[in-house]
């Protein structure tokens, strides 16, 4: 579908009462079991389970606040999950980065610090000691 069609749909639909939506919901799945070509896209778990409440709203005859309110929560909901896996996403990239090494995972490595021979910086000795660590006289 081109973008000019697919807004001129959304424009109609836009301009309907609340009731009517779902009238055009119903007529669209009809039309898409009887005309579909290809599958459609299946939705995430969160999607389909919001589909089943609103659809077991509607049979029972429930008011459209109700179910709108009820499915604006849910789309919180949705967003909230989708932004854990994407977190989880990213700290299992990091972790893998550290586990593995930059080489396993694509990463670059850091530069190696520079100077001493890449021996690791000593600490100043403590004021009344020696650099032996002793007490000084």
């Amino acid at each position: 579908m081109h973008d000019g069609l697919r807004e001129r749909l959304i424009r109609q639909i836009d301009a309907l009462p609340d009731e009517q939506v779902y009238q055009v919901l119903d007529y669209l799945e009809f039309l898409g079991s009887k005309y579909n070509r290809a599958p459609l896209r299946e939705p995430n778990s969160v999607q389909r389970f919001t589909e089943r409440l609103e659809d077991r709203m509607r049979m029972q005859g429930l008011a459209y606040g109700t179910i709108k309110g009820a499915l604006g929560i849910m789309g919180t909901a949705g967003k909230v999950v989708s932004g854990l896996s994407e977190a989880s996403r990213t700290v299992i990239r990091e972790v893998e980065q550290v586990v593995l090494g930059p080489e396993d995972t694509g990463a670059q490595r850091p530069p190696a610090p520079r100077g001493n021979g890449g021996t690791p910086p000593s600490l100043p000795p403590r004021a009344g000691r020696d650099g032996d660590g002793t007490q000084s006289g």
